[in-house]
């Protein structure tokens, strides 16, 4: 089989230019990231799936190569531009799929344009609004511990603390040191570091700012009774997805395939791409392709 390849390209939203990875045919499998990383992180995956669609993994606004515009990077900002970016590439029957803090924006786009989403995979994402400190996992109360710390914030926001010290934690083997490379020259600037200190700022604690809470409960509730065909991704040990979450998921997610790929943390995209895609591709043949045969008849 002949390597199809992969091409790094542009699209202005908004008056910004969003960078994005995009490899294959067919109809688009959306990749979308969490904080800080970026479309790099989709690029083992995309190469064992876009025999399947065309894939396309976008770069958050103010992330990767993504411009970086003198915003506020709310989670509203996100959802706006990840919007934007989905209309800009006019993008239809989409299946997308979810990682960490990207999940919020992709999640509210799938709730409020089901029509266009064929369907929802999501790993170490945000399914259910976090009410209570005790529904955290203990990586991320520990985490939540830190940044929370005066020293520590100004060292995250002035240094490279996060990517050398704490974006490790969440991974079971050494990023390559390209991808490291990667997410650093992101924020390589005091100035550029504003998407990840917004993202700690709402980072969900059981008392992050109202708006986020808000955003989370308004797309769970309408998750428990979407019919969209949905795929959950997880691993033992995970870093943000608890069994707790899993659990949940279970009982109230109609349409869900629940798919355990083993030890994974935070990143199974860079440790076990092979385990990932193929849960993807076996979701995608058993669930998909039987549900577009029923809607053809």
């Amino acid at each position: 089989m002949n390597k199809i390849p992969t091409e790094s390209k542009f699209v202005t939203v908004f008056n910004s230019k969003m960078h994005y990875l995009e490899s294959g045919m067919g109809d688009p499998i959306l990749f979308v990231h969490g904080i800080p990383t970026s479309s790099y992180i989709w690029r083992k995956v995309i190469e064992l799936m876009n025999h399947k669609g065309r894939c396309i993994a976008v770069d958050l606004i103010g992330l990767g190569k993504s411009d970086k515009p003198d915003i506020t990077y709310s989670i509203t900002d996100h959802v706006n531009y990840l919007t934007g970016f989905i209309e800009a590439l006019n993008l239809k029957n989409i299946t997308l799929v979810l990682h960490a803090w990207g999940s919020l924006a992709g999640f509210t786009y799938a709730m409020t344009h089901q029509n266009n989403v064929k369907g929802l995979i999501f790993y170490e994402s945000y399914i259910r609004p976090v009410l209570d400190w005790s529904m955290l996992s203990l990586p991320m109360q520990e985490l939540v511990a830190i940044v929370n710390q005066a020293e520590y914030k100004s060292k995250i926001a002035n240094t490279d603390y996060f990517i050398d010290s704490l974006l490790p934690r969440a991974i079971l083997k050494d990023m390559p040191k390209e991808g490291v490379e990667i997410f650093r020259a992101a924020l390589a600037e005091t100035k550029n570091r504003q998407p990840l200190m917004q993202y700690l700022h709402e980072l969900p604690t059981g008392s992050e700012p109202q708006e986020v809470t808000n955003l989370m409960r308004d797309y769970s509730h309408k998750l428990e009774h979407s019919s969209v065909p949905k795929l959950m991704i997880y691993g033992v040990p995970g870093y943000n997805t608890t069994i707790a979450t899993v659990a949940w998921a279970r009982d109230h997610l109609p349409k869900l395939t629940i798919a355990d790929i083993g030890a994974a943390l935070h990143f199974a995209q860079e440790i076990n791409p092979t385990a990932f895609s193929e849960a993807i591709l076996e979701w995608q043949e058993k669930i998909l392709v039987a549900s577009s045969s029923l809607a053809a008849h």
